[in-house]
């Protein structure tokens, strides 16, 4: 597969040379009507939470039981969280080039802020664009370029394997850990059933399953699947055919990982630990705020996977700034299978309260700590990727 290479757009910089503010008004030209309907997502979602009764803001006997020292605990439980979802991407890289954990680091920590703060998962651009090889340069590390095409490969199976990952805890948290009796028929505080918040984590396990064997198929028997696409979609329409074979093998390629057993359970297994270290901090989080059960009972370890199952499956909703709105309804809706309505709205605001606050002030600090370490550059390939237009593959 050749590198490609990128040349400036028209817009990217006119005679005047200002090649810095027009990429920037592009960006925002590009995706204006994106930002204003996350804006208007995130003031429906904030709009039904507060009309409910529920909390962004807990008031102050929320805390009365809140265990401070949970808090910098939970920190630490992020920073695992950080540094496992980080490195194992060397994985998925290291049939191209084997790139350092410091470089992965810090290029993740700063595409993981770009997510976090751009609506629609604008920032998933930047960490493919941060990690290829510029053209004319060498890779830090051993072995070929990266290409911008092989870099976001990977991340797609990253993100397949994750979604298909965290679908099978929620569908196990959901089927063996016990509920509250009777069921609550609606999510407090939002106009939603408990019952169609357990069918979307089934349904999340159902879509991810579908994606993983997809491109698992496109890689493992490339040529059945590109002639069986054609002759099934190929009946609509040959261009559509094309096209969606076309994808799904250049997504396949990012499971070369799996041509390889050590490799593949390597990262398999820091997949475990960064998701292990997840659930754990929200368990820990969970009880230092003083959630309980009906009985005064402490949270369970299975009952954090659920909840952060359920905000897995709340974070695919096209997402606002932030995760505004859409973070929180996940938490609650994931409280009310457990807990009784008086802790969700009280101990339990205080828990998703500290939880987003926590986790938004960590993701922006490990985001600036990645720009230090790679001296900016974040800023300067997310304006490069929207500001230059790609030029034909060289052979």
């Amino acid at each position: 597969m050749g590198s490609v290479r990128f040349e400036p757009s028209k817009t990217a910089s006119g005679p005047s040379g200002d090649a810095r503010t027009a990429p920037a008004h592009g960006f925002l030209r590009r995706h204006a009507l994106k930002f204003v309907a996350s804006f208007v997502i995130t003031c429906g979602i904030v709009f039904t939470i507060h009309k409910g009764g529920l909390k962004f803001l807990p008031e102050g006997g929320d805390f009365q039981h809140v265990r401070a020292w949970t808090i910098p605990a939970y920190v630490v439980t992020l920073f695992a969280v950080a540094w496992f979802r980080s490195v194992r991407w060397r994985f998925l890289l290291r049939s191209i080039a084997e790139v350092p954990k410091k470089r992965l680091f810090a290029v993740s920590a700063v595409g993981f802020a770009a997510i976090l703060l751009l609506p629609f998962r604008l920032g998933e651009i930047v960490r493919p664009y941060m990690i290829r090889t510029p053209p004319g340069e060498r890779e830090v590390g051993t072995g070929r370029p990266i290409s911008l095409t092989a870099a976001t490969s990977s991340v797609v199976a990253e993100r397949i394997i994750d979604g298909l990952y965290l679908s099978i805890v929620l569908a196990l948290a959901l089927f063996f850990v016990p509920t509250v009796e009777p069921l609550p028929d609606r999510v407090v505080g939002l106009p939603v059933t408990v019952a169609h918040v357990r069918l979307s984590g089934y349904a999340m396990l159902a879509l991810f399953t579908t994606a993983f064997v997809t491109i698992a198929v496109f890689y493992f028997a490339r040529s059945w699947a590109h002639r069986t696409t054609l002759a099934v979609v190929g009946k609509i329409s040959m261009k559509l055919a094309e096209r969606l074979a076309g994808m799904a093998e250049k997504f396949a390629d990012g499971l070369h990982v799996f041509s390889r057993g050590r490799d593949a359970l390597a990262f398999l297994g820091e997949t475990t630990l960064y998701w292990l270290s997840n659930a754990l901090g929200m368990w820990l989080l969970a009880w230092g705020c003083g959630v309980v059960h009906a009985d005064g009972s402490a949270p369970t370890f299975g009952e954090a996977c659920a909840l952060m199952g359920m905000l897995g499956c709340a974070v695919l909703i096209p997402g606002p700034p932030g995760l505004l709105g859409v973070f929180q309804a996940g938490i609650y809706a994931g409280m009310t299978m457990f807990y009784p309505t008086s802790v969700v709205t009280s101990a339990g605001a205080a828990y998703v309260f500290l939880l987003y606050a926590t986790q938004f002030v960590n993701q922006v600090a490990l985001g600036g700590i990645g720009l230090a370490i790679e001296r900016g550059h974040g800023l300067r390939d997310l304006e490069e990727a929207e500001g230059l237009a790609p030029a034909p593959a060289e052979n």
